[in-house]
C-alpha cells in the first residue's frame, strides 16, 4: 500500500504539469475545442518519444521502471525547471527507498559555531524541519523560544511559520514566501516518501493551515537558495539578511540556516541581546 501511494504522487505530479501547459508553448498545434486545460497524454508521450499507453501508466500509478533517460525526456516536454526534473527522478525511484533512521547528531563544532553567530540569526534544521539548535539572535527575530534540549524535539519549523501570530506578513514576506517554503517542504519529503513521521506531519499541516492545505496538492517543488531579506519588527526595526543553507557533507538530514545581518542591522540586534542579559 505504501509503495501504491508512491506512485499515485508521481502520478499526480505528471498530471498537475501536463495540465499546466498549452499545445503552443511546447511547440504543438492545436485543433479544435479541448474538453480540459493543458496537454493530452499522447501529446507528451509524443514529446517525449515514447508510448502514450506507457506514459499513461506513469500517470495511473501502475508499477513502470522509466530509465534516467526516459524520465529527462518526460522532464523537457513538460518544460520542467531543475528542481522538479530532480523531483521526477525521485518520485520515480520511491518504491526503491527504505526509510532510514534520522540523523539528529550535532557537533560541538557545530554547535559553538551557531551560538558564535550572534547576533546573526542563526538554526539547524532536522529531516522534519524540526529547530534542533538555534542561537540568541534567532530567539529575537523569529519569536521562538529560548533554546533546551527539552524544547528540541518538539519544536517545529513549518508549524511555527504556519500557525504563529507574531511572525507578521513582513518578517516571513507574507503568503509568496511560505510557498515557497511548502515547496522546498515538499522537495525534502520527496526524499522519503513512505516515512510515517512526514505523512503525519503533513496530515496536521492540512488541518491546521488553509494555504498549506491549498499549495499542497499543487505538487509545487523548490531547493532552498540564497537571497535577502528585508523586514520590520516594531521591536527592532527594519532589518536587512543575507539568507543562506547550508547542509554538513556527512549530515544530509541536517540544514544550517544563517541569516548574516547587515552592520546597521547587526548592530541594533546586539544592543538588545546585551540589554536582554543585562
Amino acid at each position: 500500500m505504501e509503495v501504491v501511494a508512491s506512485r499515485r504522487s508521481l502520478g499526480e505530479f505528471l498530471r498537475i504539469r501536463r495540465e499546466r501547459l498549452t499545445p503552443e508553448e511546447v511547440g504543438l498545434v492545436s485543433y479544435g475545442r479541448r474538453r480540459t486545460a493543458g496537454l493530452r497524454r499522447e501529446e507528451v508521450a509524443q514529446l517525449a518519444h515514447i508510448g502514450t499507453s506507457w506514459y499513461t501508466s506513469l500517470e495511473q500509478g501502475r508499477s513502470v521502471n522509466p530509465s534516467e533517460d526516459v524520465l529527462n525526456n518526460i522532464a523537457k516536454a513538460l518544460r520542467l525547471t531543475e528542481d522538479e526534473r530532480r523531483h521526477l527522478h525521485l518520485l520515480a525511484r520511491s518504491d526503491q527507498q527504505e526509510p532510514e533512521e534520522e540523523d539528529r547528531d550535532i557537533a560541538t563544532g557545530l554547535e559553538r559555531m551557531i551560538q558564535a553567530l550572534d547576533p546573526h540569526p542563526a538554526f539547524v534544521l532536522g529531516r522534519y524541519w524540526d529547530l534542533l539548535l538555534w542561537n540568541k539572535a534567532a530567539e529575537l527575530v523569529f519569536h521562538v523560544p529560548a533554546f533546551s534540549k527539552d524544547t528540541m524535539p518538539n519544536f517545529n519549523w513549518m508549524r511555527h511559520l504556519l500557525t504563529s501570530d507574531k511572525l507578521g506578513p513582513d518578517l516571513m514576506d507574507g503568503a509568496s514566501r511560505t510557498r515557497v517554503l511548502i515547496a522546498q517542504f515538499r522537495a525534502d519529503f520527496a526524499r522519503f516518501p513512505n516515512d510515517a513521521r512526514f505523512k503525519t506531519l503533513i496530515e496536521e499541516f492540512m488541518e491546521i493551515s488553509p494555504l498549506f492545505r491549498e499549495l499542497w496538492p499543487m505538487h509545487d517543488v523548490e531547493t532552498a537558495t540564497d537571497h535577502r531579506k528585508q523586514k520590520y519588527d516594531p521591536r527592532i526595526g527594519e532589518m536587512a539578511f543575507e539568507h543562506l543553507t547550508l547542509q554538513p557533507p556527512t549530515h544530509p538530514d541536517l540544514k544550517v540556516i544563517v541569516f548574516t545581518a547587515s552592520a546597521d542591522t547587526a548592530a541594533r540586534l546586539q544592543r538588545l541581546l546585551d540589554a536582554s542579559e543585562g
